[in-house]
């Protein structure tokens, strides 16, 4: 009956959209909106029909916009934050043109200068619920780790988003583990979105266009994950000649070419990072130390083609590598190998179609260098997909998209080998397969100038397949042999288990007065593959698990309300949000699983239900010399699994009750601009042990039947930075130098605890010292990563 109810609210909806516009737009007026002086393309720019600012539209990610009117002639408004506006007179005559308005960037020296990038529509106009967009050009001010600007990491600033400790770009959002984030790359999922075991993202932002997260009312055209969508688009070449862009930090260097490919139909964008650590370490005269091998580069391009004013065809694709060896005992590495390829067509005035196709790729290894105990572990997991989508305007008050998700999952089989006189024995795993095919349909309506709706649902249909096996138990699933009484084998594309569920979406917007609305919005998701990890940080060789006959799908349901208030024509924003959100099947590992070296998964994991809530507050100043924002989050997250923590609710390690972030920008000349962030949350939850007993004069650390009783010491800390600009001698080339501190104050955020006997007062001591035992007693080591960081790194452009 609840489907039911969704399906009828929503063709309720596609009827009152039907009657609100369906004799409105007899004049459909298209075009793009670029930089007078760059040309660079203006995303959000505000266009619309003057003394009607609410009914506007905005530029999309190439900068072109359409927007329709019943009566002409009408004056065209278009204006951008930063730039002059422009009023176009639009006649009955000129309409069909294709309008390219340039706008002039504001007057140097002005009072107030913007510093920050494309502005959405106003924030109390869309349904949006918990989504965020950082524009590029902010996310390159704030301080940075090593020099390195970094995407997922200014992500984690946000309000609703944690980090699960220092040295990780993994993301937490809204009491979701970092599995449940579909983050994607020009519509690829990305497995793995990090280098250098977590300190930054795959992501180079001077090859990026826009950053978007979702974490409320995911639209219904994502799919997926439960948690959130982090949409990353790569940007588009310019047409006018070739630019550049590009940095030399302390640990890495990457630059980024663009510009017209053949003709102003087409255009590139490549780029490429890399870090020179290992360069450093070979410098050493510490045979220790250049000994080992550190490193990790990504290459980046995309290439766009324009056959007609009607057709855009894209083809972005990149690839990433890491690789870590120490003193010849072992070896660790991961890449990754995304490509997607997109065609969009506008058909008419009301009809626009969008075919996307993509292929990712992730793979790792492990390389134990032992003639005896050593081996080579190899396995690479990839997911392939097929994504057209149909939207129609009928009016200027209704958006309908219908669409389908078409996907194939493949993970090989794990090749292991071991050298002939190794005492290790092969593990042979078999691969796991399956498809899933979406069907969605969504629509965006007006309802009234106070009342705006956007529903949705999507129908999800996922299919275990062969080539397979599938272990019979004779109770539940175990890594006893013994408890396997039988095994099926299935023939490729061979049907194993298949699932299907409704996943509906309905966001609605209330408009109190002109900039005050409140929203609410509910979400239901399903997950089928889930991420099985003895840690909460993510590692590398962290183990994907596919629903099967023993793990069925998480679901998810949230419920979310927010109130939102604009102030002096959008230059402050505060919002307020609340959510719950509720899972059903969510599995967590058991006490000690072994999860890498395993072929039933299914019998190291459990299932069971969770639930998180929360609040969000933000107030953000988005104009001025002085922008930035301010938020605080109180979030609790969950879980309860039958034989876990005997059965009572606990805390997953990145349950975080409190998280401040603030975010301070200051342009105090054309050239010279400060920035401070500071972050402060709640530690995160652990099992410390409760004793501890002696195996051949090793301690060996009990810990209780609870799980994540205890907790680390609260986390904070500041980070500052100073970008100072090259004077402008009316010469191409533009550099800037940028200084940063991490940790501005030193503090000294653990990063792990270890328990152990500490050996005459020396945590370091080594009984091939020779030295004798004069006192034992147990302690506690702390690690911690850094204290006061300084970095620098020179930026430019041409």
């Amino acid at each position: 009956m609840k489907y039911r109810s969704s399906c009828l609210i929503f063709l309720a909806l596609s009827f009152l959209s039907l009657t609100n516009g369906v004799c409105q737009g007899n004049y459909l007026i298209k075009g793009n909106v670029i930089d007078a002086q760059t040309k660079e393309i203006l995303l959000g720019a505000a266009i619309y029909w003057q003394g009607a600012q609410n009914s506007g539209v905005t530029s999309n990610t190439e900068g072109e916009f359409e927007i329709k009117t019943a009566k002409l002639p009408r004056q065209l408004v278009v204006s951008f934050v930063g730039y002059e506006k422009r009023i176009l007179s639009i006649s009955p005559s000129t309409f069909d043109q294709f309008w390219t308005v340039s706008l002039v960037p504001v007057a140097q020296g002005l009072e107030e200068v913007v510093i920050e990038g494309g502005r959405e529509a106003s924030l109390t106009e869309s349904t949006d619920l918990g989504k965020n967009t950082l524009p590029i050009s902010t996310l390159k001010n704030i301080p940075s780790l090593f020099g390195e600007v970094d995407v997922l990491r200014s992500l984690q600033l946000l309000p609703g988003v944690q980090t699960v400790g220092e040295g990780t770009t993994g993301l937490f959002v809204r009491g979701g583990s970092s599995d449940q984030n579909l983050i994607q790359l020009d519509g690829a999922p990305v497995y793995n979105p990090s280098h250098f075991f977590g300190f930054f993202s795959v992501f180079n932002p001077d090859a990026l266009e826009s950053v978007d997260l979702y974490k409320g009312n995911i639209p219904a055209n994502y799919g997926g994950r439960l948690s959130s969508v982090v949409d990353i688009k790569m940007k588009e070449g310019r047409k006018d000649r070739v630019h550049g862009e590009g940095g030399i930090g302390n640990i890495s260097s990457k630059i980024a070419l663009d510009g017209p490919l053949f003709s102003e139909k087409s255009t590139f964008v490549v780029s490429a990072r890399r870090t020179y650590v290992d360069a450093f370490l070979g410098l050493s005269s510490n045979e220790d130390i250049n000994s080992n091998t550190l490193y990790f580069y990504d290459l980046g391009g995309k290439f766009t083609f324009r056959p007609s004013d009607n057709d855009k065809l894209s083809f972005s694709s990149y690839y990433g590598s890491d690789y870590l060896e120490v003193e010849g005992l072992f070896g660790f590495g991961w890449k990754n190998w995304i490509s997607s390829g997109d065609w969009s067509r506008t058909i008419n005035d009301q009809w626009y179609l969008d075919v996307n196709g993509y292929y990712s790729q992730y793979a790792y290894s492990i390389d134990i260098k032992d003639d005896e105990n050593g081996f080579l572990w190899k396995n690479i997991l990839s997911e392939s997909g097929f994504r057209p989508s149909l939207t129609w305007h009928p009016s200027d008050v209704a958006v309908f998209e219908m669409g389908l998700h078409s996907r194939y999952y493949h993970f090989s089989p794990v090749k292991m080998t071991v050298p002939s006189e190794s005492k290790v024995e092969p593990i042979k795993t078999n691969s796991e397969n399956a498809l899933q095919n979406d069907l969605f349909v969504s629509s965006d309506i007006d309802i009234n100038p106070k009342l705006k709706i956007e529903g949705g649902i999507r129908l999800s249909l996922y299919i275990r397949i062969g080539k397979g096996v599938q272990y019979i138990y004779e109770n539940e699933p175990s890594d006893r042999e013994e408890e396997i009484i039988d095994t099926l084998y299935f023939d490729s594309f061979e049907k194993m288990k298949a699932y299907q569920a409704l996943e509906p979406r309905l966001s609605v917007r209330f408009k109190l007065k002109e900039n005050t609305a409140v929203k609410a919005a509910y979400n239901r998701n399903y997950q089928y593959l889930q991420m099985a990890a003895n840690n909460s940080a993510g590692l590398p060789i962290d183990r994907w698990a596919m629903a099967s006959e023993y793990i069925q799908p998480v679901k998810s349901d949230q419920y979310s309300v927010g109130l939102f208030k604009t102030y002096k024509e959008n230059r402050w924003e505060l919002s307020l949000e609340t959510y719950y959100k509720d899972y059903k099947h969510i599995i967590d590992v058991k006490q000690g699983a072994d999860i890498l070296f395993t072929d039933n998964i299914e019998s190291q994991v459990l299932s069971g239900k969770g639930w998180s809530y929360g609040l969000e507050m933000m107030i953000k100043k988005n104009l001025g010399r002085t922008t930035g924002w301010l938020g605080y989050t109180y979030s609790r997250t969950y879980r309860q699994v039958p034989g876990i923590s005997e059965g009572e609710a606990y805390n997953p390690r990145y349950d975080r009750p409190h998280d401040v972030s603030f975010v301070f920008q200051r342009e105090f000349s054309e050239r010279l601009t400060g920035n401070i962030t500071f972050v402060y949350s709640t530690g995160q939850a652990v099992s410390y042990p409760v004793g501890s007993y002696s195996v051949d004069s090793q301690e060996i650390p009990v810990y209780s039947s609870k799980r994540n009783e205890d907790r680390f010491p609260d986390y904070h800390r500041m980070d500052a930075s100073v970008i100072l600009k090259n004077k402008d001698k009316g010469k191409m080339w533009r550099g800037s130098w940028s200084f940063s501190i991490y940790n501005l104050y030193g503090r000294k955020n653990p990063y792990s605890y270890q328990f152990t006997n500490i050996i005459n007062n020396d945590i370091n001591y080594s009984s091939s010292s020779g030295e004798p035992i004069y006192s034992r007693r147990p302690g506690v080591v702390m690690t911690y990563l850094f204290t006061f960081l300084p970095s620098v790194s020179y930026n430019f452009e041409f």
